[in-house]
């Protein structure tokens, strides 16, 4: 599902990542981080999907780079910040990027 997001100007985080094999708990934190990340002050919304080659791309919307700091700094993601580096990513980026326009097509609603 497409993020609803309100005119620009706001933030994306683009994560993109491939995964180490096996879970060791990955699911069930990446579910945790979404609904935390819901919970923070200036979220917007949020898009992920994982190729079958591994590769994934977890994009979120934020209001505000002091929105984004806040919740790079949140105690729990620190948690599984720590555990993405130590365990469940073979190799990772974050970016950081300023949306100035936007355009979306939602056929059907």
């Amino acid at each position: 599902m497409l993020a609803k997001t309100p005119k620009p100007p706001y933030f994306a985080v683009i994560f993109t990542s491939t995964r180490t094999p096996g879970d060791h708990g990955y699911e069930a934190m990446a579910a945790r981080m979404i609904e935390l990340a819901a919970q923070q002050p200036g979220f917007l919304g949020i898009e992920s999907a994982r190729g079958q080659d591994g590769l994934g791309i977890t994009v979120s919307y934020w209001r505000s780079e002091a929105d984004i700091a806040a919740w790079k700094a949140n105690a729990e993601h620190l948690v599984a910040q720590s555990k993405g580096k130590e365990e469940w990513y073979a190799a990772f980026a974050t970016r950081v990027a300023k949306v100035e326009r936007d355009n979306a097509v939602v056929r059907g609603s």
